[in-house]
């Protein structure tokens, strides 16, 4: 199958220039909107250093939710973004989902049932600057019901951590943007994804990110 949505993503001098330089993306696809119409405003910039995958998410909407606070927990319940990546030839990918404390969950395998952790070394080499406009870091659980939130998360991602030594030519992958258990649920991606309930973990739905 040719994928659906194509990037290029372009060579950073360095991580902080992703939200400048940066190739620009919407993840607005409102894939169940019987079930889950509900769509916050969610963009971000992709690009990479010679080291690292860079992935920045700038988010907007109702309800802000960080309840879970370590690595390695349930992110995707929270106000949270995520960034899946394949290498061309595998059968495995790489599932990195963020909330706005920065707190990821991080691992790889062929489908949603078979995941391995990334582990704790992995994690503390991932870089991840987070803003939430109006308030300060997040070191304990908040959650806001309604509201307007605007908040922001840029992920720094060691090639070697994807199992690459250096930049790729090509990765197949997409952005999502979730929330379980907020208050109001939803299911957004940037490639748009046939299935009958809401499932991130399928990809031959995967865009392709042609490196620069």
């Amino acid at each position: 199958m040719q994928p659906e949505k194509k990037l290029q993503v372009p060579l950073l001098r360095e991580a902080a220039e992703v939200e400048t330089f940066g190739q620009p993306f919407s993840v607005d696809c409102v894939n169940w909107p019987a079930d889950f119409p509900f769509a916050p405003s969610c963009a971000g910039h992709i690009g990479h250093t010679s080291d690292a995958l860079v992935v920045n998410f700038r988010v907007s909407g109702p309800d802000l939710r960080a309840v879970n606070l370590t690595d390695d927990g349930r992110s995707w319940e929270d106000s949270a973004c995520e960034c899946f990546v394949q290498v061309p030839g595998s059968r495995e990918y790489y599932n990195f989902e963020v909330n706005p404390a920065g707190f990821l969950v991080a691992a790889h395998g062929p489908d949603v049932h078979h995941r391995t952790s990334i582990g704790p070394e992995a994690f503390a080499r991932i870089r991840r600057i987070c803003r939430v406009e109006g308030i300060g870091p997040i070191t304990k659980p908040i959650e806001f019901r309604g509201g307007c939130w605007k908040w922001s998360v840029t992920l720094v991602i060691p090639w070697d951590i994807i199992g690459l030594n250096a930049t790729p030519g090509v990765l197949y992958g997409n952005f999502y943007k979730c929330g379980d258990k907020t208050a109001h649920p939803h299911f957004l991606s940037w490639a748009p994804i046939a299935s009958p309930a809401p499932n991130f973990h399928l990809p031959e739905f995967f865009g392709e990110l042609d490196f620069i």
